[in-house]
């Protein structure tokens, strides 16, 4: 969230493979808004963006746009209002000034200040991915123990963002690179692979028990790299004839790494980038991480984008299916968030929330997806 930056499970923690858990950390900085959007919206003319093309649509040409419980966006709604895309400003106003009060108000809304148009590839396809991302939520100490033996650090100090610092591996066997990190040490987990789904995932929340048995939850938040390409474990165990492309889901990956202890090293390893964090304390335990666009992510209602398409703050209407099923997802989102994976029109990483249900549907979301977006008339509010 650059974004957890980094929000997808997808693409891919095993990259071109089936059931993706995505790298985040993205993008680090905020991308820039999507298209020249404080300029006139066309009327009835296709509205160009950098990587999509917005057409104008109708609202009888969003699947289910009567059946969803729009209430359930409001809190995303608010929180992007808290940040107001350009554009957005007026409506924002207007919204939060009177909430609505059920979802047809909401709908009725909706409809009087904002027109819906359908996003599209630069040469004109409209269907698109839809994966999915999670916050993880870990078990963790304070201090080593016989168990808990794998460190999450902070920032090392002096980091040149724009060089490549010590590997994975060289961070594990390099005694200069020990140093720098000593002393860095947030907290500790039992499970390697745990740890390098925080750092995929770019965020999460631990579980902290203490030596007299207390136990606390604090949020970790991405705080750089070390620089190095993120490379897929997947993607590697396919390569090494371990798992099959159709098979390299993160549970077969789980199972692989308890079956073969001795080659854990060697595939975390073939993952050279290294995630930083920075604990932050959980005041709010039922409000998301922050996403690229500096609001709390909502789970089931907010989504991350290529800036370059969408852009932070929009509405967007979803058209999508639940993970490994036909049965249609169908509802309001708010563009808050992106990842490294998340590149093209029509194209979204669609937030769970947190906990293992979040992290099971997560996991095995790579759906076909349609998009519309809702912008306000004028593009001014």
């Amino acid at each position: 969230m650059a974004a957890i930056v980094g929000i997808g499970a997808a693409a891919l923690l095993l990259a071109a493979c089936t059931a993706p858990l995505p790298p985040r950390p993205p993008a680090e900085p905020p991308a820039a808004p999507a298209a020249p959007v404080d300029t006139p919206v066309p009327a009835d003319a296709p509205w160009l963006h950098p990587r999509s093309t917005w057409q104008p649509a109708a609202w009888d040409d969003l699947p289910g746009w009567r059946d969803d419980a729009l209430l359930q966006a409001w809190p995303a709604l608010q929180a992007g209002c808290a940040r107001p895309a350009p554009g957005w400003l007026a409506l924002c106003a207007r919204l939060t000034a009177r909430p609505p009060a059920d979802d047809a108000a909401l709908r009725a809304l909706l409809q009087a200040h904002t027109r819906p148009w359908r996003v599209e590839t630069p040469d004109g396809a409209d269907q698109g991915l839809a994966t999915g991302y999670y916050e993880p939520l870990v078990d963790a100490r304070r201090r080593p123990d016989a168990r808990h033996r794998v460190p999450l650090h902070a920032l090392p100090e002096g980091l040149d963002p724009d060089r490549p610092w010590w590997s994975r591996r060289e961070i594990e066997t390099v005694a200069s690179a020990r140093r720098a990190l000593a002393g860095r040490e947030i907290a500790w987990v039992a499970d390697p692979l745990d740890a390098l789904v925080l750092q995929i995932q770019g965020s999460g929340r631990l579980r902290i028990v203490e030596p007299d048995g207390g136990v606390g939850m604090v949020r970790l938040a991405y705080a750089g790299h070390n620089g190095h390409a993120y490379r897929s474990v997947g993607r590697w165990l396919i390569d090494q004839g371990e798992l099959a492309p159709t098979a390299a889901s993160w549970p077969a990956i789980k199972a692989w790494a308890q079956a073969n202890p001795r080659r854990v090293q060697a595939l975390l390893w073939a993952n050279p980038r290294v995630v930083f964090f920075r604990e932050e304390p959980l005041a709010d335990p039922e409000a998301g991480p922050r996403g690229a666009m500096g609001v709390p992510l909502t789970p089931g209602r907010s989504i991350a984008v290529d800036p370059q398409s969408i852009p932070y703050g929009a509405l967007v209407w979803i058209d999508t299916t639940e993970p490994l099923s036909a049965r249609p997802l169908r509802r309001l989102v708010a563009a808050q968030d992106t990842g490294s994976a998340i590149v093209g029109a029509v194209r979204a990483d669609y937030f769970w929330g947190w906990g293992d249900e979040a992290a099971r549907q997560a996991g095995r979301m790579k759906q076909p997806l349609r998009m519309w977006v809702l912008w306000p008339h004028g593009g001014d509010g």
